[in-house]
């Protein structure tokens, strides 16, 4: 899929195929079920995303909310970006561990997890690394990212 134009959640979804649709929405209710307080739903650069609102955090390098996880659904994969384990390399390592531990077979980028189908993923793995990092400890995160580029 290209990049989407919906302007919400249900859009987005509904743009999907049905097998697309599905994994993503039990994915999206991981995602849900494990967010930190503070976070946002909301759609941002074509993806679902979960936000540090503007309200809570306006200082961002772009003027547009931090997000936090996204979810996408690509041409030939499926994509879940989980900024707190590409910002902090000890939530990194206890996600790649607890990955491997899972038995399935990671694909992952710097930021993202791949997945083709909804068996790819340790869904519990997931729920820990949404549920890993409170509000506050996200901007402290990104603050020190930023403190490190200048």
């Amino acid at each position: 899929m290209a990049r989407s134009e919906a302007l919400t959640v249900d859009e987005y979804l509904a743009e999907l195929s049905e097998d697309r649709r599905n994994s993503l929405s039990v994915v999206r209710q991981v995602v849900l079920d494990n967010l930190p307080e503070g976070y946002l739903e909301e759609m941002q650069y074509g993806m679902i995303s979960y936000v540090v609102p503007l309200a809570t955090y306006p200082k961002t390098y772009n003027g547009k909310p931090l997000a936090y996880v996204s979810l996408a659904s690509q041409k030939n994969y499926m994509s879940l970006y989980l900024m707190s384990i590409y910002g902090d390399e000890e939530n990194a390592k206890n996600f790649d561990r607890e990955y491997e531990a899972s038995g399935k077979k990671m694909n992952r980028g710097k930021s993202c997890v791949r997945f083709k189908k909804l068996d790819d993923l340790p869904l519990d793995v997931i729920g820990n690394a949404v549920a890993s990092t409170p509000l506050a400890a996200f901007i402290e995160m990104y603050e020190n990212s930023r403190r490190r580029q200048e």
